[in-house]
């Protein structure tokens, strides 16, 4: 509707929608510009919140072009803000989604999504609805009231999980609460959730919205340079070591630096250790590549970490696995260079050399000003040994055979080995990040995405959708074919599997494999290290006499069956002598499949006793301090004993 010269009369959500149509970023990767639409599309699941506001924008901008604002269901809030997650991360922080709610639980649904996206720094836009800014009916249907304080809302919990919060009470207040929003959402160092509250009066509102606010705008991605002078001191730095190390962060993933970083250790001889979120930074049989690091590393880079002089940090959060709760650094001069493009990760363990640049742009410098450094043969020939060692440890994880079940590590050889270079493997909670973190093998800096800073089981599948979804547009936009895998065991599945819905209904082909071992192995695992002999891990019938559930008969649950009542097609791998080699053949012929034929679970069962290799390193988790169960009274001394070489990292 036309209103005066330069505004249109539009209701509050309409006018959402369409300025959300029109936001795009523009990175600068070396001279070349990369412009990609910032929204591409829109989840939401209608309530009273927002089924006349959000919901009927949408349905008015299907009508006239459905290419303004895809719209696109899901089956929970927060599995939709893991799929906006899952794509923002595969398109490296250039794209996501926005979501909408109505009121009360469907709000609080995201709260889980909105503190994974804060944690992992990646961006999501969340639009919960809210109550009547007017009170015109007050209290309404699923409102919060706290008698100390008539403003708080559900969506206040939103507070202190989002990078950036608003609450849009007057129309008017459009404009400064999306422009601030978006200003976090792309910002690299700031990125994470942006929650913009909207109230379900407000949302149908109309006003006369100027048509500035509609036009198309360019968020241009900030990437830092490096100051001179902190370039110049970290290569004094590196030529005084003796023993250097990079740990490798997803910044280095996120700034396009994979060639910059190849050039570095190439050039120098310095190896690398990876987080989570770095994995792919090197391939994995890359000479200088030691692999994961921490209390889920490999011993190469445990072996090496432990006598390192310098520790140069490269966009990494230092997550307490990735320092082996600070006991993984034993020299005791070790120091840190931190190059971060966020300053809360560059000035992390008190180092005197942090570089607030992006990562790929401090590569750069410090190549050029380290011409004719090298580190010394004998830490060359020590990587080169270590590396050797642990590679014959995972080939024999992978190749050992156990019967009737498998062991995981055996699993994970399999599904390595069935799929391609490109192709993405999804993990996020349980035994299987950390078995995956120092195993699998990588080979494509996309190949491997494994939500690990916030660890929420119930990621996997709607993470792996979110991947595909930007997989899917990869390609179409001539860009690589890839499959992707979703690895999850049987207690993330019944967390979170209602979006293999969602595939089902886009006929999207999402593999999963499904790891079947009755319970939580990850933790029944930590609580037997600890002394707690595996309480409350295990998914059994209860005992009434004990009141236990640890030792009564196994659960009566077909999982294979359930995925195929929401329409999934099955493929089931039976317990005995070639399950692995069928195994691997179920991969490759869900990999044949067609694209748009919908997703594919293969389920297979396996030993969660058979562990994978040990890392030679630790994690802080505490025991009880006083006991009646012996078992938790060793395991209380053998922590003593790890805590005493725990430090605080001050260099």
């Amino acid at each position: 509707m036309s209103t005066a010269a330069g505004t249109r009369r539009m209701t509050v959500a309409q006018a959402v929608v369409e300025y959300l149509s029109k936001q795009y970023t523009v990175d600068r990767i070396a001279s070349e510009d990369y412009r990609e639409r910032l929204i591409p599309g829109m989840f939401g699941i209608f309530g009273h919140g927002n089924v006349a506001g959000v919901g009927q924008a949408l349905k008015q901008y299907q009508a006239a072009d459905p290419t303004i604002m895809p719209y696109y269901q899901g089956r929970n809030e927060q599995a939709q803000a893991h799929q906006a997650v899952g794509y923002a991360r595969h398109t490296r922080r250039r794209q996501t989604f926005a979501i909408s709610t109505s009121i009360g639980p469907g709000s609080s649904n995201l709260l889980t999504g909105a503190a994974l996206a804060t944690t992992n720094r990646l961006p999501v836009l969340l639009l919960p609805s809210d109550t009547f800014a007017t009170r015109a009916a007050d209290p309404v249907l699923q409102q919060l009231e706290q008698p100390y304080a008539h403003d708080i809302t559900v969506n206040d919990a939103f507070r202190p999980l989002s990078k950036f919060f608003d609450r849009v009470s007057r129309p008017e207040q459009l404009f400064s609460a999306f422009h601030h929003g978006l200003r976090v959402l792309t910002d690299p160092a700031e990125t994470g959730a942006v929650t913009i509250s909207l109230p379900q009066d407000v949302q149908a509102e109309a006003f006369d919205v100027p048509e500035e606010f509609l036009a198309e705008r360019e968020w241009r991605i900030r990437r830092p340079e490096a100051d001179d002078d902190d370039i110049r001191r970290a290569a004094e730095a590196i030529r005084a070591a003796k023993r250097p190390l990079i740990i490798a962060g997803g910044g280095v993933l996120y700034a396009y630096a994979n060639d910059e970083l190849a050039k570095f250790v190439e050039l120098t001889g310095i190896p690398v250790g990876n987080t989570q979120a770095g994995v792919g930074v090197l391939p994995w049989d890359h000479k200088f590549s030691l692999g994961a690091i921490g209390s889920t590393g490999t011993t190469a880079a445990n072996a090496i970490a432990a006598e390192a002089d310098l520790i140069i940090g490269i966009g990494t959060r230092y997550e307490d696995f990735t320092t082996a709760s600070r006991t993984a650094f034993q020299n005791p001069d070790v120091k840190f260079i931190n190059i971060n493009v966020a300053a809360i990760d560059a000035y992390k363990h008190g180092t005197s050399l942090p570089i607030v640049a992006d990562a790929r742009k401090a590569l750069i410098k410090l190549n050029q000003a380290l011409g004719g450094y090298r580190v010394g043969a004998d830490l060359e020939q020590q990587v080169a040994a270590e590396k050797k060692r642990w590679d014959a440890t995972v080939d024999e994880a992978f190749d050992t055979r156990f019967t009737p079940l498998p062991a995981q590590n055996e699993i994970i050889g399999a599904t390595s080995r069935a799929m391609d270079a490109q192709d993405v493997v999804i993990c996020a909670a349980g035994s299987l990040p950390g078995d995956l973190h120092k195993m699998w093998r990588v080979r494509d800096p996309f190949g491997y995405h494994v939500e690990y800073a916030y660890s929420c089981m119930g990621y996997e599948i709607p993470g792996g959708l979110g991947v595909k979804r930007a997989a899917l547009a990869e390609a179409a936009a001539g860009g690589e074919q890839r499959d992707v895998v979703v690895m999850v065991g049987d207690g993330s599945y019944l967390m979170m599997h209602t979006e293999l819905v969602t595939a089902v209904a886009e006929r999207i082909k999402l593999i999963v494999v499904l790891i079947q071992n009755h319970g939580y192995a990850s933790i029944g695992s930590l609580s037997e290290q600890l002394g707690s002999q595996r309480f409350g891990t295990q998914y059994r019938a209860l005992n009434e006499e004990q009141h236990s559930f640890d030792e009564g008969e196994t659960l009566p649950v077909d999982l294979a069956l359930n995925a195929e009542s929401l329409g999934v097609k099955v493929i089931r791998i039976e317990p005995e002598e070639k399950v692995i080699a069928e195994l691997e053949q179920a991969i490759r012929d869900a990999k044949a499949a067609p694209e748009r034929g919908g997703p594919i679970l293969i389920h297979v069962e396996s030993d969660p006793l058979l562990d994978a290799p040990s890392s030679e390193s630790w994690w802080d988790v505490p025991v009880s301090q006083v006991s009646e169960l012996e078992s938790t009274r060793q395991a209380f001394q053998t922590y003593v004993d790890h805590k005493s070489r725990q430090r605080k990292l001050l260099g």
